[in-house]
């Protein structure tokens, strides 16, 4: 699924990006050109830092 249509970057490259260490909208954006244009789908890029973090977070 395109998360940035200006850009044309899938979440499966936001998610390749935040995998290799991306942690914040602007690295993400500085890997894969997501949110640099208009900035309409950073909120979506959060969305996705925040379940990979989710997902690494040990439980209990």
């Amino acid at each position: 699924m395109y998360v940035c249509l200006c850009a044309a970057v899938t979440s499966q490259q936001v998610n390749e990006a935040i995998a290799a260490g991306a942690s914040t909208t602007k690295q993400v954006g500085e890997a894969t050109g997501a949110g640099t244009v208009c900035g309409r789908c950073r909120g979506s890029i959060r969305a996705l830092i925040a379940a990979a973090r989710q997902q690494a977070a040990p439980l209990g």
